[in-house]
């Protein structure tokens, strides 16, 4: 199981040259892969591809972007140009997003997101491969579009998709998936089934599975989680990530955060990697003073 690091995943405000220097901390040592979501914030595609011209060997990839503000076409011309400029270290993480946000915030239509979803990737995938796109649909026309990016090769596309249908689609058509708010249970029974059944379905080999978990190193527990369950409220109210905690049978995030010493920590990501999560991305949570290095400090020994 490769181990991966979210930035800004405590909410921090971080300026572009705090990304960058992020980066180059987590490439030094040996992580496999930073994540960055796209929120009303920084570009994740944009900084990611600036951070990646000042690092080495790190992945890069968006946790996630949303599909629906972005026509298929252009976040494929951005995704690769952030390959060319990553010398082909990036990874497209997309996503539906939220009905409050498309909707209520954007003035969108969210009616099927299924749908859309389906067809968006009609168009990106063939783009991202080197191909040309040609779909006839309800949301997306596109005929005889070729994009040529010198210097990028084919981009890793994941899709967060948490329901049955999203799974089918991300195990057909894509990768594989990248999660959040995903309780071991449910990442195993749910989850790590239908998408596999999925790519199996169509030939495809086993799909990449990243599973993002807030995660601090402390022997302050009820405190720990108490922060945790304060920084993360809005993501037990969302709707696609309260019905994976309710699958789960817990009540908020802090319930499925791996938080707790260094064994108890060990013990939780081993079983993640049992059950069949390829790629761990740690969402630290600087609980006290000193948790953050601590935790990037003991996820570094597992890479050594």
């Amino acid at each position: 199981m490769q181990i991966g690091v979210m930035i800004g995943a405590d909410g921090t405000s971080m300026t572009l040259d705090n990304v960058v220097d992020t980066v180059k901390d987590l490439d030094a040592r040996g992580f496999d892969t930073a994540w960055m979501a796209n929120i009303f914030g920084f570009d994740a595609i944009s900084a990611l591809s600036i951070a990646g011209r000042e690092s080495q060997n790190i992945r890069l990839g968006t946790a996630v972007t949303p599909t629906y503000p972005r026509h298929p076409t252009a976040i494929a011309q951005q995704t690769l140009t952030a390959a060319a400029a990553t010398r082909n270290r990036f990874i497209l993480g997309i996503g539906l997003s939220h009905q409050v946000v498309i909707e209520n915030m954007l003035g969108m239509s969210y009616a099927k997101p299924a749908r859309h979803m389906r067809e968006y990737l009609s168009v990106l995938v063939p783009l991202l491969n080197g191909e040309t796109a040609n779909f006839e649909g309800e949301e997306y026309k596109v005929q005889g579009v070729t994009l040529d990016v010198p210097g990028a090769e084919r981009v890793p596309l994941v899709v967060a998709a948490l329901g049955p249908l999203m799974l089918k689609i991300a195990g057909e058509m894509t990768d594989g998936t990248t999660t959040w708010m995903v309780g071991p249970r449910t990442m195993e029974d749910h989850i790590v089934k239908n998408i596999t059944a999925a790519a199996d379905g169509v030939g495809k080999p086993q799909p990449t599975v990243v599973g993002g978990y807030p995660m601090a190193l402390t022997t302050k527990i009820d405190e720990a989680k108490a922060q945790i369950a304060e920084t993360l409220t809005i993501y037990g109210q969302l709707p696609s990530y309260r019905a994976m905690l309710d699958r789960e049978g817990v009540a908020g995030p802090a319930d499925i955060a791996l938080v707790g010493d260094e064994n108890h920590l060990r013990g939780q990501m081993d079983r993640l990697r049992d059950i069949g999560v390829t790629e761990f991305n740690a969402a630290v949570i600087d609980v006290e003073p000193g948790a953050r290095e601590r935790t990037l400090d003991f996820l570094a020994s597992l890479k050594g």
